[in-house]
């Protein structure tokens, strides 16, 4: 399979596996660093010359490839640097390496060095430095598991260190959604050590719902997955903030800080439509629910944290629930909108004055 240069000002070339093969194509392109992106038994002979960075990764949607990110970009940009050519290639050609190249050019674009500026006039997408790629690889196809990761990373601005990345929240949420995912697979509840709430994170988690987010349109990750809309965030706070009460002892719950914005968005082609108010209240998991979902249920009803009331305020549901509005929200935590009262901060402050 042949050996492609990518795009632009850098010394960056993709290929398949064969593509090691093409000796004269290698000498001709002063490749000096080879990037291989796989998990397969590789013959050392075909690197000898090289200097190798292996990435051991399936080109399954379920693989954790954004860590590998800092590594190799970090390779490459060394190769870069001493004025050689840099191979980045895995099977075909067509996913893994084309997702490495497509975080090394984001992290480029956002933290140019002087050895190698890049040309762009703005910033870097992962949608258009794919279709950089695209210009002279067609078939170039990240599986939708990792571009989502590329939507993750490019938010994220692109931590330049594995420490960076693993500190951050959105990625921290991101592991936590992972694990929730593999014990619902198995038919089983998080495990009280992987649970997580919002209200004890160091700061607000900002992961957007999709990749529509950022680029501007198109479909979130959820819409694009048969309308299953994941809990990856509260959504951003209004401004003017709300809270929600327990109606009948007036206990706090929850603020809009911590709801999960789930409804489909307007159709370009019609005008808006009313739509009636769901009937839960979509919100992340917070910590006065610990005591019942250390439970370890897979679903069950939420109840007030204030213990001389213990009234029923909601459910929850980690295999997901279907909302009202048609949208189905994994994990399910509601809240039920004829158990509390919802206050905006101007009545809350009227309300606690009068106290």
């Amino acid at each position: 399979m042949s050996l492609d240069r990518i795009t632009g000002d850098a010394n960056l070339y993709i290929g398949g596996l064969f593509s090691l093969r093409r000796k004269d194509s290698l000498k001709k392109a002063n490749i000096t660093h080879v990037v291989s992106a796989l998990r397969l038994p590789l013959d050392n002979d075909l690197f000898t010359n090289f200097k190798h960075h292996v990435v051991e990764v399936d080109d399954v949607e379920d693989e954790n490839i954004i860590e590998h990110f800092a590594g190799s970009n970090a390779f490459i940009q060394e190769g870069l640097n001493g004025g050689g050519g840099v191979l980045v290639h895995c099977a075909m050609g067509k996913s893994r390496s084309v997702t490495l190249i497509i975080a090394y050019l984001l992290s480029r674009s956002l933290h140019p060095t002087q050895a190698s500026q890049t040309t762009s006039s703005s910033p870097l997408t992962p949608s258009s430095a794919l279709h950089l790629i695209r210009l002279t690889r067609p078939f170039a196809e990240p599986n939708p598991g990792f571009m989502h990761q590329l939507h993750l990373y490019h938010r994220m601005s692109c931590p330049p260190t594995l420490s960076l990345l693993e500190a951050h929240p959105s990625y921290q949420h991101w592991l936590y959604q992972r694990r929730v995912e593999e014990s619902l697979a198995t038919g089983q509840a998080p495990s009280v050590g992987d649970l997580r709430f919002s209200d004890e994170t160091s700061q607000p988690v900002d992961v957007e719902r999709g990749a529509a987010a950022e680029e501007g349109g198109g479909k979130s990750r959820g819409e694009e997955e048969g309308g299953v809309v994941e809990t990856e965030t509260p959504a951003p706070s209004a401004p003017s903030i709300s809270s929600f009460r327990c109606r009948r002892c007036r206990a706090p719950l929850a603020t809009s800080s911590y709801l999960v914005s789930h409804n489909p968005p307007a159709s370009h082609l019609s005008p808006p439509k009313p739509q009636p108010a769901c009937a839960h209240i979509h919100i992340t998991p917070l910590s006065w629910m610990r005591p019942e979902l250390e439970l370890g249920k897979l679903e069950g009803r939420l109840f007030c944290p204030n213990k001389k009331c213990g009234q029923s305020v909601g459910r929850y549901a980690w295999q997901g629930m279907k909302c009202s509005c048609g949208e189905w929200v994994v994990p399910g935590m509601t809240l039920g909108r004829g158990r509390v009262d919802e206050m905006r901060e101007r009545e809350r402050v009227r309300a606690e004055g009068k106290m």
